[in-house]
């Protein structure tokens, strides 16, 4: 028999990148969830997946928007992260995160390490979250080659020093 704890316990195991998933609100915001759940799906065509649990604000506008944009962020980061990672309200006021907008409408945090604008084409409901498929409309990589990463529940990086 597995256990919840056991189970995030053997997950923590898994280091990941770090992502913001942006979409927008009804009233014109931009709303963010950070997240590990986000994969590459298919080439052609150039599909990527999402991961939201339907406890989380992010789900229902997913649902509603059918756009979503994938933003992978870098080391200097990490603070937009921990921000993302608080339900909306618990986010502090006055924390400024930088945006631009894609051709679509889609928010993008700027200085990220890479973006992709992606309009829901497919969604499949498992357990406690809903898959969402994206077609990418839109990608941008930028400079800089020092991902975030999460392992363990604690942000890290990626140390330089050849081995």
């Amino acid at each position: 028999m597995v256990d919840s704890q056991v189970f995030r316990e053997a997950w923590g195991k898994f280091a990941t990148g770090v992502s913001v998933i942006t979409t927008i609100q009804p009233d014109g915001l931009v709303h963010g969830m950070t997240a590990q759940g986000i994969n590459s799906v298919s080439l052609d065509p150039f599909l990527v997946l999402v991961c939201i649990g339907h406890n989380r604000n992010t789900y229902p506008l997913i649902t509603e928007a059918r756009r979503f944009c994938i933003n992978i962020l870098n080391v200097e980061q990490q603070g937009i992260a921990e921000y993302f990672a608080r339900p909306p309200e618990k986010r502090e006021d006055g924390f400024h995160v930088p945006f631009s907008f894609t051709e679509k409408g889609s928010a993008t945090i700027d200085d990220s390490l890479t973006f992709m604008d992606c309009r829901v084409v497919e969604e499949y409901v498992a357990g406690d979250h809903t898959i969402f498929i994206g077609e990418v409309d839109e990608v941008t990589v930028n400079d800089g080659n020092n991902p975030l990463l999460y392992f363990e529940s604690k942000f890290g990086r990626i140390t330089h020093d050849g081995h």
